[in-house]
């Protein structure tokens, strides 16, 4: 048994009984998701198995896979021998443009091709990066997600109770994203909403997809003209839902493909576009996470982040102006 510290065990005792106390960083979070983390190797069903067996006590009674914990809490971790694991790549530490920091958030530019996690062939990502670069930091945790292939502002939390907070005006709608976007074709409307559901699926390779199906889950994206190129158009989408893909998949289903997208895009355009023979070349996807808007977790204060494109967009831009005016 442990002495009932504040920290909680790197992982579940394989062959004893183990006790945590609850800090001000772990109040808030669901007991499977605590021990689903502690317990990395063991299958999840074993896990629910063991919550809903009473195995998992919180202040000596039973409790159910929905329950928060909450500071103070004594948490009875039973033992489970977790599988081995090959020891981990070591991970190069690196910090990013930061956009805004203080005690709570952490607001940086990702830069396009680089993961925001490791996994699915990627030892590692910012998160892992970032947490070699600050040992220090106690608690670092992604609040959203971006496209490995898509730049521009992600944020992460550097408490518990904040990452709650943010989450929880995710759930709400209450966040304003905001991404540039430059697409193929002339697109039409100042302003056109996009209510469109989404699925996920699998290829014959295994490769994560999604598309445009009535079995898929809501999604709402309201895209503006901000300018039009030469046959290409560069808009502001924001995103009303956050789903998977779904700025990429709304803007491809209607026949306007974000230009340098290589699962949904136009493929033969996209060889094009990265030949510096053919005219001014884009060799990434053209989406930019450029603004958000949200309240801050701790004060309520109102929030307005925002991240230049790249200088790769702007100067594609540019040279589109310039072919526009010859």
């Amino acid at each position: 048994m442990n002495d009932l510290g504040e920290k909680a065990p790197a992982q579940v005792e394989a062959s004893r009984v183990s006790f945590f106390r609850v800090g001000s960083e772990e109040a808030g979070q669901r007991i499977d998701n605590f021990l689903l983390r502690l317990a990395k190797g063991v299958p999840k069903s074993h896990v629910y198995r063991v919550i809903r067996g009473g195995e998992v006590r919180v202040n000596k009674k039973r409790v159910l896979v929905t329950y928060r914990l909450e500071v103070g809490d004594c948490v009875r971790l039973p033992p489970m021998r977790t599988a081995a694991v090959p020891p981990p790549q070591a991970v190069r530490a690196a910090e990013f443009p930061i956009l805004f920091e203080d005690d709570q958030l952490l607001v940086v530019d990702k830069p396009a091709g680089v993961a925001v996690h490791g996994g699915s062939g990627v030892s590692y990502g910012v998160i892992e990066q970032l947490r070699a670069a600050r040992p220090e930091a106690t608690f670092l945790e992604l609040v959203h997600r971006l496209d490995r292939e898509t730049s521009g502002i992600l944020m992460l939390a550097k408490r518990r109770s904040s990452l709650t907070a943010l989450h929880e005006q995710i759930r709400e709608g209450a966040m304003d994203k905001r991404y540039l976007a430059l697409v193929l074709g002339a697109w039409p409307n100042a302003r056109q909403h996009i209510r469109a559901p989404l699925l996920k699926y699998l290829q014959g390779d295994g490769e994560r997809r999604v598309r445009v199906d009535p079995a898929g889950v809501a999604a709402h994206s309201v895209v503006t003209l901000r300018e039009r190129l030469n046959e290409r158009a560069l808009l502001e989408v924001e995103l009303k839902t956050g789903r998977t893909h779904q700025i990429r998949v709304h803007l491809a289903h209607l026949g306007f493909p974000i230009a340098g997208d290589d699962k949904y895009g136009d493929f033969a355009a996209n060889r094009e576009l990265a030949r510096s023979a053919a005219g001014p070349s884009l060799k990434r996807m053209f989406l930019h996470a450029w603004r958000l808007g949200l309240r801050h977790p701790a004060s309520g204060a109102a929030l307005a982040i925002e991240a230049p494109l790249p200088r790769a967009c702007l100067d594609y831009l540019e040279a589109l102006r310039h072919a526009q005016t010859v």
